[in-house]
């Protein structure tokens, strides 16, 4: 490849005597776009998913349950604002741990944490779709508990994601069964939200959604209450 240009740049030299002249047009440089923090999403080695800036000034945590109603709240009226407010341009950043409070919400988060970069999607999906599958977790039956116990402990999570719709929510959202069945499994995951829940409760966090601003403990766990905060953080 590097001899094709080479010679391709000799030949375009060589021009005819008789070529017309080259006229010089000026360069319009255009001004570089600002730089979407939203598409950066990472883990965190509290095991929490950050999204935005790593640098911003205003550090925004929430402590989250996917099975409750009032993080669901947030995530329909508060996150888009403020993600698109301060998160975007990188004035802040949002990181979202896990604070599981029920079997259902294990399931819902190991399989939302099976998507990596994309948490943020499945868990708003989750949020969305909360109604109905949490409905449908509360009227398993009793044979249907059965038979999920019945099964080796590395397929009993799965089973019940099945049996309460949560498995083709995720494959919307973009965890593929199969995939969200490894999740499921992983004895390792598993345990790591426990210990996240574990020092979450030593940091303060006794109810969700629990947010925190720069690191202290937000008296606020809705919109129109968290942003006030985060202007005076700096992040107006």
């Amino acid at each position: 490849m590097k001899s094709l240009f080479a010679a391709f740049a000799i030949a375009a030299l060589a021009l005819p005597a008789a070529a017309a002249p080259v006229r010089h047009r000026p360069v319009h440089h255009a001004t570089p776009a600002a730089r979407d923090w939203t598409k950066v999403v990472v883990a965190t080695p509290e095991g929490g998913f950050r999204m935005g800036n790593p640098a911003a000034k205003v550090k925004v945590v929430e402590y989250g349950s996917l099975t409750c109603p009032h993080c669901a709240a947030f995530s329909r009226e508060g996150e888009q604002p403020f993600i698109q407010a301060y998160v975007k341009s990188g004035r802040a950043s949002y990181e979202y741990r896990n604070y599981v409070l029920n079997n259902f919400d294990i399931i819902a988060s190991l399989l939302a944490r099976c998507a990596g970069s994309g948490f943020f999607h499945v868990a708003d999906t989750f949020y969305a779709t909360q109604n109905q599958w949490v409905q449908r977790a509360n009227r398993m039956s009793p044979a249907e508990r059965a038979q999920a116990n019945a099964l080796p402990v590395g397929q009993r999570l799965g089973r019940v994601a099945d049996i309460i719709g949560l498995t083709p929510i995720a494959a919307r959202a973009g965890v593929a069964p199969a995939r969200g069945k490894q999740c499921l499994a992983d004895k390792a995951a598993f345990d790591r939200l426990g210990r996240m829940y574990q020092a979450a409760t030593v940091a303060g966090v006794d109810g969700t959604p629990t947010f925190f601003i720069n690191g202290a403990k937000a008296d606020a766990a809705t919109w129109p209450d968290l942003e006030p905060l985060i202007r005076t953080a700096g992040g107006g």
